[in-house]
Order: C-alpha cells, then sequence, then structure tokens
C-alpha cells in the first residue's frame, strides 16, 4: 500500500518532495524549487506529516529517512543537502525531464 502510494506521486516529467510541514529543510527545498518555471503538474509537494511508515519505506528504498525526500522524475536524488549540491545541475536535468516552461 505504502509502495503503491509513493509510486502513484511519481512520474518520469516531474518533481515530486515527500516532506513534513515542520521540517525547516523541507521548507528550504519547495523555496529553492520555486524559483523554477515548472510546467503546470511538473511540481508536487506532499506532505507525509504522521505517516512513519512512508519514512520506513523510504529508509528501505532509499538508504535515508528523513525528509524531505526529492524525486526528479523517479529518481531519488536524496534530500536538501543533496538538491542544494546540484543547484547548478538543476536547470539542465529539468529541461531533459520536460518539466520547465
Amino acid at each position: 500500500m505504502v509502495d503503491s502510494f509513493v509510486q502513484s506521486k511519481l512520474r518520469d516529467n516531474k518533481v515530486t518532495l515527500f516532506v513534513k510541514g515542520s521540517c525547516p529543510y523541507c521548507k528550504n527545498a519547495i523555496v529553492l524549487l520555486k524559483e523554477f518555471n515548472f510546467l503546470p503538474g511538473c511540481l508536487e509537494v506532499v506532505d507525509i506529516t504522521g505517516m512513519d511508515d512512508i519514512q520506513d519505506y523510504f529508509q528501505k528504498t532509499t538508504g535515508q529517512r528523513t525528509v524531505p525526500r526529492v524525486f526528479i522524475g523517479t529518481k531519488c536524488i536524496g534530500g536538501f543537502s543533496d538538491l542544494q549540491k546540484m543547484e547548478q545541475q538543476l536547470p539542465m536535468m529539468l529541461r531533459q525531464i520536460g518539466a520547465l516552461v
């Protein structure tokens, strides 16, 4: 059930962030990504507050249970610090998946 929920949120042409509302790193990731001009529906923020089973799933599938979990297309690139490290490559990556205007 958790697997199908997570998989239902992922698409080849979009960025999906799994976040918790009170997490400052999540808020920073959202701010960073909102700097880009995404096509409608190509940036989704999924609040998983209170859904520990999803974090357990991420531990098994990505090796980390922390939030945010950032997916570019269907690939998990990590969390906020990973996103920051990739900031220079993000425009190219987002264009490659067709997520930008």
